[in-house]
């Protein structure tokens, strides 16, 4: 039963083409790879590797161009060497565990000498952002009432200062004993 989404390859023509199967558990005593074309035939055995790292090829199959190996720990790839046309479609490996249940996994869809699709543009979601000086009261850039008003309270701030501090030292007593004598 197949529970992945299908990945999509677009290799090119006489590259070699690397298909990623994990096995769910800790381990998996064989892999099986398989292909199905989309016309419909039933999927086609490919290659099998067991823990022993011995690897059986399907009927009719040239050996040099499935190579299936285990790489770190539960994980095997595919590879597939000098792609062609005829290489198109689903990949699929089985795996075999312990208890000799079989888990099957989705490998991808290759799809050769086929140019990938591009990705449509990306949309902005978000509301566009207010401008830095709003325009207020028919001012030519908007700005005035940001700029105005701070320099008011500044100006304000210092009269009431200068007021305060006159006011405080004319409060003074006047403790000058001079006299000045003619």
């Amino acid at each position: 039963m197949l529970q992945e989404t299908t990945k999509t390859l677009y290799p090119k023509i006489n590259d070699s083409e690397t298909i990623l199967c994990d096995c769910p558990g800790p381990s998996c005593n064989r892999v099986l790879w398989f292909r199905h074309s989309s016309d419909g035939e039933r999927p086609q055995f490919l290659v099998s590797l067991n823990n022993a790292l011995r690897s059986e090829h399907g009927d009719g199959l040239v050996k040099g161009q499935f190579r299936v190996s285990r790489r770190s720990g539960a994980s095997y790839s595919l590879q597939i060497a000098r792609v062609t046309e005829q290489d198109a479609g689903t990949y699929y490996c089985v795996l075999t565990g312990k208890k000799e249940e079989d888990v099957w996994r989705t490998g991808a869809l290759l799809r050769p000498g086929v140019t990938p699709p591009t990705s449509p543009p990306e949309v902005n979601t978000q509301p566009p952002a207010t401008p830095v000086c709003p325009k207020v009261d028919n001012t030519p850039n908007g700005c005035g009432a940001m700029v105005l008003w701070p320099l008011v309270g500044i100006l304000a701030g210092l009269i009431v200062a200068l007021v305060s501090t006159l006011y405080y030292f004319s409060r003074l007593p006047k403790k000058c004993r001079h006299r000045f004598v003619k």
